[in-house]
Order: structure tokens, then sequence, then C-alpha cells
């Protein structure tokens, strides 16, 4: 049964082999570290589940992980600051949770400090540092995707001008992007701008307004608290959308000309069954294109089918031999 709320989903094993038999052989700070069985779940998001994005799709991944083993599973939303995180952690562990997910980079460090506090807990966290035998990061490669999508805005753009409206410099897709844009349209301008937060919508939006006025007809909007009113204005300027973490073309076929997606509710799943075989390492660990945890999305119908093909053989070729088309 769920704690808190109950809902259902069905799970789509697509890709899950790969991912896998590939976990076992990336590179990892530790060696596994619990033999023991998943227990109980628990699950800490900075925001909320409903956002259809980020913290959708971590709420999905324990849906998963409850669908697959029958156990009790129980999140927390808005869960930011660390003596909330402390407090979470503290009443998970008394639930009886063996294993908790924290949905962002901003629990690394106390999960780091925590996880001496708490050795039978296994901490999971995303794109930080982990540190300690029984906590692991999970992060993803962005780079390439934000490569492949620039390859498309470099190619969509009627103006030789694309943007980025970016959370942080640190974002591995923001250079992924300028140089795949660049690779593409070598006339190509490409103007970047950091909001500082993911959720600060009225200053990506502004931000937006001034792209737009310069020229530029191909967004990024690279921050999962912002992207959607982003891509719905773009929508009503007739102008074009690069997706970011989901697939957005629902948002309109006509303006997302495709999607950089990062599977996160797979990745749950298959962390979760390495645990529970006692072969989840600690450390860091590295996903991208090759254990099928990102790909693009759909393509507008407005991308010409010959060069969608032609793009998704450069795809192939760097799952095969990891480089990228500039290289």
């Amino acid at each position: 049964m769920f704690y808190l709320k109950e809902l259902y989903v069905l799970y789509k094993p697509l890709g899950m082999l790969v991912i896998i038999i590939t976990l076992f052989s990336l590179i990892a700070c530790g060696q596994p570290t619990s033999t023991q069985k998943i227990q109980k779940v628990g699950l800490l998001i900075p925001d909320n589940i409903n956002d259809q994005v980020w913290g959708t799709k971590g709420y999905k991944g324990l849906l998963k992980i409850q669908s697959q083993y029958k156990v009790d599973v129980f999140y927390k939303e808005g869960i930011v600051t660390d003596a909330a995180i402390k407090k979470a952690v503290r009443d998970f562990h008394k639930k009886g949770v063996n294993l908790i997910f924290g949905h962002g980079s901003e629990y690394a460090d106390v999960f780091n400090k925590l996880a001496v506090q708490y050795p039978e807990i296994h901490f999971i966290g995303f794109n930080g540092n982990a540190k300690g035998e029984n906590v692991t990061s999970l992060n993803f490669k962005s780079s390439a995707m934000g490569f492949f999508g620039g390859m498309v805005a470099g190619k969509m753009t009627k103006t030789n001008k694309v943007g980025v409206i970016a959370a942080f410099e640190w974002q591995p897709e923001v250079n992924g992007f300028f140089e795949g844009a660049a690779f593409q349209n070598q006339n190509v301008e490409v103007k970047i701008n950091f909001i500082q937060d993911w959720n600060n919508v009225d200053r990506a939006l502004n931000i937006l307004d001034e792209m737009i006025a310069s020229g530029v007809d191909v967004v990024y909007p690279a921050g999962d608290g912002f992207n959607v009113p982003v891509i719905e204005k773009l929508k009503e300027q007739g102008l074009y959308a690069i997706g970011f973490v989901s697939d957005q073309s629902d948002l309109g076929e006509g303006t997302v000309l495709t999607s950089t997606v990062q599977h996160v509710a797979d990745l749950y799943l298959v962390v979760a069954e390495e645990f529970n075989k006692g072969n989840l390492k600690s450390g860091n660990l590295y996903f991208d294109f090759q254990e099928e945890v990102i790909s693009l999305g759909k393509f507008s119908p407005n991308v010409d089918k010959a060069y969608q093909e032609e793009l998704k053989n450069h795809i192939t070729r760097y799952k095969e031999t990891g480089k990228l088309p500039n290289e």
C-alpha cells in the first residue's frame, strides 16, 4: 500500500537490459556496500511531484520501485533546507526505510554527513559528489544530449540566432548545445543566459523577451522549473524550442523541434535492483546515451525526415564509439 497518496502506473521495461548490463561496468568510487534487501523506500523532492518535469519523473521512479518490489514507499515534497532534509531522513528511518532517493543535487552534502549517522540506510542523490560507503550519486553525462539538441537548433534557425536559458553555469548540456549548434551551422550565433535558479519563471521570461527582440528564433530552456512557460511563450510567438528533461512535444509539435530527454524513472528501477541484489556501488555513477537513460524525444514534423535520419545515425555512432560528430 501507499502512504500519503496512491497512484499506479504501467511499467515499460524498454531498454532496461542494456542499462542493467552496463551498470556493472560503470566506474564508481567504491565497491558494493550492502547485501540487504529493499525494505521501504523514501523520496525527497525539492519542489513537487506534479510539475510534469523533474519532480514527476522522480515520483514515477518511486512508483516503479513500489510496483516491482511490493514495498511501502514514502515521499516528501518541498524539502530543500538542511534542517528539513535531516528531519525527513529521521522520519523515514523511524518508518524502517533503508533506501532514500534525494531527487536533486541539493541533497549531496547533507547525505554525505547523514550517512555516518544512518549506516543501515543507503542514500542516493543526483549530480553531486558522493562520499561514504552508503552514498551514491547518479550523474547524467548530459553534454552529448545538449550537442544533438544544438545541432537541431542550428539546422532549423532561420535567423542564425539561437538561445540557451539555463539555470547554472555547471550544466554540461549548455556547452554541448553551443558546440552542436556551431558544428551544424557555422554562421550561427548562440546567446546564453543563466538564471542562477531552477524555478525563477519571471527571470526566464524576461530573458526570453530580450532574446526574441534580438532575433533569436530557437531557444533551449535548460531548466525544469521554467522550461514549460518558456515553451508556451515561444509557441505564442510562432518560434521554436528544444525541450528539456522530458519529451515536451505535447506542448506543441510545431514548436518543440525535439527534446533532450533523461529517463529518470527507468534509472530509479535499475538502481533499486542493484541495491536489492547487493551490487549497488558507492561513489559517483555516470549515465549517457549508451545506458539508454538519455535520448532525444519525438521530432517535430517541421524537421526534415532526411535530417532526422542523419541525426539518428550520429547518435548511433556516438553510442558505439563515444565520439560526437565534431570529433
